[in-house]
């Protein structure tokens, strides 16, 4: 039954029952979980379960958080994002907790309910048009940032989301990025939208074409934008390149394993000498140049998944399915193979 994969006590990562704030894979678990969280508080919506019959709360407070907000879209009132605050007991305070959020906006995913898909759906298709940024959904989870920001400071607020919501999470923060507020983000399978060069098996033929694309994008970009030169105090995506987020990806999830060879190939070509034509591809998409070409016009929406910087994290473990490798579930689980990687902007 579908309320089996929504409670935390046959689900959830009991194993968490001491929280070392310090160790990476503990804040990877507890930012899914509270992922989740938002999903469940959806479904309790849609499903009318309240106080004792609600299966979302466990996700939270097992890690001692409260839920001060939940973010409803005002299209169909649906729960898209929850607010939380941690407020552990006092016999839980030590060292580590110096790593720990004072509060979390989180953003779910599409839902494949009635109630929610048709609007998630049109979300969706929006982050295909590079379009999210002017949805009332996004508008009103900016609104929420800035005001936490405002109050607290970028130092005590953590973005997480998955899918659609790491896209949300995403786009906020980089947003609030460019004022130089640098939120720590967990972005669970984050869309890439590209072509599955990824999922190619050989990896000269991945190299060549990738390599192919970047001095096709290249060239595009010097022939619609010039050769203007900008100082890294000018350029915007040097500016961006402060903000690392945490990124994770699988390999099997073709919605966003492209983030595995978009950073592995930029250091591939730095490597070679070839690091300031992919300087350029890096920050433009090959379709979007395309389109402007077609429409005559240099001006369009910044694509949501080039970014600078990133912790990514990519899990080895084989999935059974594409519903496995894209699923929340699998980041919290605690016997994951995982490969980890750095990448910075330079």
């Amino acid at each position: 039954m579908s309320f089996e994969r929504e409670d935390f006590g046959l689900l959830g990562p009991l194993h968490l029952n001491s929280i070392d704030w310090a160790n990476s894979n503990h804040r990877r678990s507890i930012a899914a979980s509270l992922v989740q969280g938002t999903y469940i508080l959806e479904r309790d919506r849609q499903e009318k379960r309240q106080g004792s019959q609600a299966l979302a709360p466990p996700w939270w407070e097992f890690f001692h958080f409260k839920l001060i907000r939940q973010l409803v879209d005002d299209a169909d009132s649906c729960v898209f994002g929850a607010i939380y605050e941690y407020a552990p007991p006092s016999s839980h305070c030590n060292d580590s907790i110096d790593r720990s959020p004072r509060y979390v906006i989180a953003f779910r995913g599409t839902i494949n309910k009635p109630d929610s898909f048709s609007r998630d759906f049109s979300l969706d298709i929006h982050i295909i048009r590079n379009g999210l940024h002017q949805t009332s959904r996004f508008e009103i989870a900016m609104k929420a940032v800035r005001n936490m920001v405002a109050m607290v400071g970028d130092s005590s607020v953590w973005l997480a989301g998955h899918s659609l919501g790491a896209a949300m999470a995403m786009l906020a923060g980089k947003t609030i990025a460019k004022t130089g507020n640098f939120l720590e983000a967990f972005l669970f399978n984050p869309p890439f939208l590209s072509a599955p060069i990824e999922r190619i098996n050989y990896g000269n033929v991945k190299h060549g074409l990738r390599f192919a694309s970047s001095f096709i994008t290249a060239g595009l970009v010097l022939a619609t934008k010039g050769n203007s030169q900008t100082s890294q105090s000018e350029d915007p995506f040097f500016i961006l390149s402060a903000w690392t987020p945490c990124l994770f990806v699988n390999p099997t999830d073709h919605l966003c394993s492209e983030y595995i060879g978009y950073f592995e190939h930029r250091k591939k070509m730095e490597e070679i000498g070839y690091g300031a034509i992919e300087r350029l591809a890096t920050q433009n998409s090959l379709g979007d140049l395309f389109m402007s070409v077609v429409r005559r016009s240099a001006e369009a929406a910044e694509p949501l998944h080039l970014l600078p910087s990133a912790y990514l994290t990519v899990n080895l473990t084989p999935s059974e399915d594409f519903k496995q490798a894209h699923g929340i579930q699998q980041w919290w689980r605690p016997d994951l193979h995982l490969k980890c990687n750095l990448y910075k902007y330079k």
